[in-house]
């Protein structure tokens, strides 16, 4: 059986959060249980407005799948975004994603 890859995308909203560290923290928990032994290629941390699509880090992550055949995995559902158009957008493209 082949092993997937994966590349993990952590979000926070605000920059206070981003000195905190404490939800990037809880998110890479959350991802590393998930994965068990198996470590992602590449992490993407973005601080950055769940509402916004432009995202230059989710972009990175992005292509760093369809380059390697990853699977990008978060957290969870809102840490990819608060958008609903722009999350049907990216769960319907070439990229496999896991929350």
């Amino acid at each position: 059986m082949e092993q997937t890859n994966y590349v993990s995308y952590l979000r926070q909203s605000t920059k206070k959060q981003s000195l905190s560290n404490l939800g990037i923290e809880a998110q890479r928990e959350i991802i590393q249980k998930y994965l068990g032994q198996i470590k992602p290629i590449a992490e993407f941390v973005e601080t950055e407005s769940g509402k916004k699509t432009d995202r230059p880090k989710l972009a990175e992550a992005l292509d760093l799948c369809r380059k390697t055949k990853s699977t990008l995995i978060v957290a969870k559902l809102d840490r990819l975004s608060r958008n609903v158009a722009f999350t049907s957008k990216l769960l319907e493209s070439d990229v496999e994603i896991k929350f």
